[in-house]
């Protein structure tokens, strides 16, 4: 099975290109190709120190001793894996117009953190709980099983974020970046899964997929709306008083998601489904923060 118009051997070129970029460092299991702001006897040099009786002569710079006629040792930067989790919200609502893309993100993203030798892991959040999970996985070997799972993965029903990303925390032990792929249509869900999360140490990255339709409606006129979850129905008439609305209420929607992420020491990244998916890691989650 493969993801629609979307192979990860087409994109492997430039992705192998990409490195995430994380605000918290902390010690891989292994060692990988990340730097650390761990001290230790890694491969990049970092700083000097006094020498002190019981370390290793050969780590003394004696061409500054030489000069200073004081031992000094070098200090480098460890190298060191990141544990990636990348978490797809897999309500019903995100059938609308968003699933295909969410599907081709989620590929990439775990796709980039297998090629550079980071910890892989993947689950789909579905009613009050983890109901799919991948991994850990790490290496190249490992990137036909990860596009092959997602590809297996299909939205159903009501989710009650807030559980299912509690009962995720619970499970993991191993801090690291976390990805989440969403429509955001749960915010106190999502504030109570973001508090867990944040509390095991996961530096938490909130990435809301939104439809071309959500962000400049194109209905008008008298409607019955549909709720793809609860099968609830609410009539309404759409004209421009109505517009002018819903565009203050979305943008508040948005700031409102921004400041959920950072209150917990995370980032938000609003990601248009229709955009070419080259762009959106080269151009918006760099832009994030999220790339480099």
């Amino acid at each position: 099975m493969s993801l629609p118009d979307f192979q990860l051997g087409e994109a492997l070129g430039w992705l192998s290109q990409l490195r995430y970029q994380t605000r918290k460092r902390r010690r891989g299991g292994t060692w990988g190709e990340r730097r650390s702001t761990r001290r230790g006897v890694g491969l990049e040099f970092a700083d000097y120190r006094d020498y002190t009786p019981g370390d290793d002569p050969r780590r003394v710079d004696w061409n500054l001793y030489a000069r200073l006629d004081r031992p000094y040792v070098r200090l480098h930067e460890e190298e060191e894996d990141l544990a990636v989790t990348v978490l797809l919200d897999g309500s019903g609502s995100m059938a609308w117009g968003r699933w295909p893309a969410a599907q081709q993100l989620a590929a990439a993203l775990g796709a980039l953190a297998l090629l550079n030798g980071d910890q892989l892991a993947g689950g789909l959040l579905q009613g009050s709980d983890l109901t799919a999970a991948w991994g850990p996985g790490r290496g190249r070997a490992r990137l036909v099983a990860w596009e092959q799972w997602i590809a297996a993965l299909a939205p159903a029903a009501a989710t009650a974020l807030g559980p299912a990303l509690r009962a995720y925390a619970s499970r993991q032990t191993r801090p690291g970046l976390l990805l989440l792929l969403t429509d955001g249509y749960d915010p106190p869900g999502l504030a109570a899964g973001f508090t867990a999360l944040a509390g095991r140490g996961h530096e938490i990255i909130l990435l809301h997929l939104l439809t071309p339709e959500e962000l400049n409606p194109t209905l008008r006129g008298d409607l019955r709306l549909i709720d793809s979850e609860s099968g609830a129905r609410r009539e309404l008439t759409i004209d421009r008083a109505a517009l002018t609305a819903y565009h203050r209420r979305f943008t508040r929607w948005q700031d409102d998601l921004r400041a959920l992420a950072g209150q917990h020491g995370g980032r938000y990244a609003p990601l248009r489904t229709d955009a070419p998916l080259k762009r959106l890691l080269l151009e918006d989650l760099r832009h994030a923060g999220l790339i480099r």
